[in-house]
């Protein structure tokens, strides 16, 4: 069973152009995930402490994706977006709750990736952020 950690609270950075997600709770090492617009492009940076998983989706793909994912009672991650040795993987909880696994696959004997969860109004703050085919 995977242990989803629950981002709630957003912070723009209008000058950086930029959209981070962080936990109200008080932890010694505090998950972030910074989101950035780059040309056709969305860098996506997940980070736990000292551990940083990163990976760079096209835009139109996240988009999309987004744009047409669904809540699915009982499954976690629906969708996958990148490549299948980088990727983000994504789902709709039916409680609003956007489930995120930043994930780099080794090869077949393994991965590591991050289990985030973005509240529901963390969600819509996020698909207001990145417009283009999106709907809260």
């Amino acid at each position: 069973m995977r242990n989803f950690q629950l981002l709630d609270v957003v912070t723009y950075d209008k000058h950086a152009g930029s959209i981070q997600f962080t936990s109200e709770e008080p932890l010694a090492a505090k998950p972030y995930v910074t989101v950035q617009r780059e040309g056709g492009y969305v860098a996506f940076s997940a980070s736990y402490g000292p551990l940083e998983i990163a990976v760079r989706p096209r835009f139109q793909e996240l988009s999309r994706v987004l744009g047409r994912l669904n809540a699915v009672e009982g499954l976690q991650t629906t969708r996958q977006i990148g490549t299948a040795q980088a990727y983000l993987a994504v789902g709709l909880k039916p409680d609003g709750l956007l489930l995120l696994r930043p994930t780099v696959v080794g090869d077949a004997t393994g991965h590591i990736g991050l289990n985030l969860a973005l509240s529901s109004p963390a969600r819509q703050a996020f698909f207001e952020w990145l417009p283009a085919g999106v709907e809260t």
